[in-house]
Formats: C-alpha cells, sequence, structure tokens
C-alpha cells in the first residue's frame, strides 16, 4: 500500500510539470489554450490522470476540444520524459489526458443563479406593491358586548 500523502504529492508535482512542459517547452499551437487542472495517481503510483481544460481565445469563440486532445496524445511521450526527469520516482507513470468539465459546469451554475437572481428580484417588485388578500389584522379581535 502506499502512502497517500506521497501520492498527493507526485501528482501535484506531476501537474506543474505538465502545465509548464505545455506552456514553454512544446510548441503545438493546438495547446496554447490548455490549462491543467489537477492530477491524480493510482494507488501504485504507475498511473497519472492529468485533468485539463480549453480556453477559447476570447469569450465567444468555442475552444477545439478535439485538436487541443489530438494535440495531447501527440505530445504525450515528451511529457512522459519530462515527468520522469522531474520526479525521480523509480517507475516513470503512465499519462492519461481526461477534459475537466469543473469551468463549464461553473459557467451553467453562474447562468442558472443570475436566472434565479432575476426571477426573484421580479417577485420582489410584485409584492412591493402589493396588498393583503384580507383584513390588514386577520385575528379576530374581541368585541365589547355593551348592549
Amino acid at each position: 500500500m502506499v502512502d497517500q500523502a506521497r501520492a498527493r504529492r507526485l501528482a501535484k508535482r506531476i501537474s506543474s510539470i505538465v502545465a509548464t512542459a505545455i506552456e514553454y517547452e512544446i510548441k503545438d499551437p493546438r495547446l496554447r489554450f490548455v490549462t491543467v487542472t489537477d492530477a491524480k495517481v493510482s494507488g501504485d503510483l504507475r498511473e497519472a490522470t492529468v485533468y485539463y481544460t480549453v480556453m477559447g481565445e476570447t469569450l465567444d469563440i468555442e475552444p477545439d476540444y478535439a485538436a487541443a486532445a489530438a494535440g495531447l496524445e501527440k505530445a504525450k511521450g515528451v511529457l512522459r520524459s519530462k515527468v520522469g526527469a522531474g520526479t525521480g520516482v523509480k517507475f516513470t507513470p503512465t499519462l492519461a489526458f481526461i477534459l475537466d468539465k469543473v469551468p463549464d459546469v461553473a459557467r451553467e451554475m453562474e447562468e442558472l443563479l443570475a436566472r434565479a437572481r432575476a426571477s426573484d428580484d421580479e417577485v420582489a417588485k410584485a409584492a412591493a406593491n402589493a396588498t393583503h388578500a384580507g383584513d390588514a389584522d386577520p385575528y379576530k379581535v374581541e368585541r365589547d358586548d355593551e348592549s
């Protein structure tokens, strides 16, 4: 059984090495907007999963996920060599790249929250001009029977 703290440290180091290599050393234009978000290492330290996301050039242009995946697949050997040289472990883990959906889910959640805020504002505006359906004081008041 491998120490989980060691696996986390190795995953963090792999994430850092891969991100630095993509940014400064690999000249593939398909990887220009790739950002490494996380890495996980298996319990036996033989397999590493690197999570990445792709940002668009501008907000209105959809990122090219397929090209980024192809670029990472092509650079996998070089990146594994960099990881082996940078970590110094006995066995260099194999790398698998998985597209991280967290930024997309966060963006969708922000849109849902904005719609909920707008709906709340509409309800607040309608409630500002509302009046009670019955009396202002709905509770019965005891009457004095002085007849």
